[in-house]
């Protein structure tokens, strides 16, 4: 039966984030209006007791679980085991003090980057136990994935609702445009804008060009989180995307003309691409709680683009 998110009180982990700020204006426009979103300066989530305290402050009926540590390729692989560990820590306890608590319903959002490395296009989810993340984010990849293994545990057990989601790539306005930090379209972005200002002829992309992805708008996502929230209770993994694939080589020159970019992209070869293909069946979203993405590629980089270049925002 679906949840009226009017009558719940809500807990949205990451709630201060990219993703999550999104999500909790969704939750307002649905009717929920006792939300909870701590914040980390207050509430450690890596530690059981600022969880218990978490828990205590909100007294949530459902948890939305959004807060990661997340970055690029650069980020991955300059800090592996603090994103297995702080991913892994998160998880693990909210998952277990929230059923100790009687949770209703626990919403974890997983990612893409959980899926084997060789992944037959598009993803699907039953392809997710098929082999090995792609080494460069691995570590971050499992650490999500040990959480849908407890909650579909949980759920044989204890009967707890819990559901978990893997959304691809996300974009839009408020995303992070730190260049050591930042996923590749804020990067490109960042890169084609100020190359402009100062007159470069050039800028330097990672890889090859070669590997392909998906990306979904943050505002469809947020979208697709709330009606999971609302509408879904099972225990198999779902994808969130927007059903399409895009080469980087492809990306970079639609965000340079989109830009004004007219200098030449030189691509360092020595840099990883990363996995070599990303793209999600997104037909179990559609089927079972009736998402799909509304928003078109180029429109959502526009936004994203004319958010960047607002007074305050760089």
């Amino acid at each position: 039966m679906a949840i009226d998110l009017s009558q719940k009180r809500v807990m949205v982990t990451g709630g201060g984030g990219f993703l999550g700020s999104f999500v909790l204006e969704r939750l307002a426009a649905a009717g929920c209006a006792d939300v909870f979103a701590p914040r980390k300066a207050d509430f450690d989530l890596t530690r059981e007791a600022d969880i218990v305290a978490a828990l205590e402050a909100g007294r949530p009926d459902v948890i939305i679980h959004l807060a990661a540590v997340v970055g690029g390729i650069g980020a991955n692989q300059d800090e592996p085991g603090r994103f297995f560990y702080e991913n892994a820590m998160m998880g693990i306890q909210l998952i277990e003090q929230a059923r100790l608590a009687g949770v209703e319903k626990f919403v974890c959002l997983g990612t893409v980057c959980a899926y084997p490395k060789f992944t037959p296009v598009p993803f699907s989810e039953d392809e997710l136990w098929n082999g090995y993340p792609e080494e460069t984010n691995a570590p971050y990849g499992v650490a999500k994935k040990a959480l849908l293994v407890q909650l579909q545990s949980y759920r044989q057990q204890y009967g707890m609702n819990g559901i978990f989601l893997l959304p691809v790539n996300l974009y839009g306005p408020r995303d992070n445009f730190d260049l050591h930090t930042s996923h590749v379209i804020p990067a490109i972005i960042r890169k084609c804008i100020e190359a402009k200002e100062r007159g470069d002829s050039s800028i330097q992309l990672w890889g090859t060009g070669t590997a392909s992805r998906e990306f979904l708008y943050v505002e469809d996502a947020a979208e697709g989180i709330v009606l999971a929230t609302e509408r879904y209770d099972d225990p198999d993994p779902v994808n969130l995307g927007a059903g399409f694939e895009i080469t980087i080589r492809d990306l970079a020159e639609l965000i340079a003309r989109l830009t004004g970019f007219e200098g030449e992209l030189v691509w360092d070869t020595s840099k990883p691409d990363g996995q070599p293909r990303r793209s999600l069946d997104t037909r179990r979203a559609q089927e079972r709680f009736g998402f799909t993405a509304r928003t078109s590629f180029e429109e959502g980089l526009r936004r994203t683009i004319d958010w960047y270049l607002e007074p305050g925002n760089r």
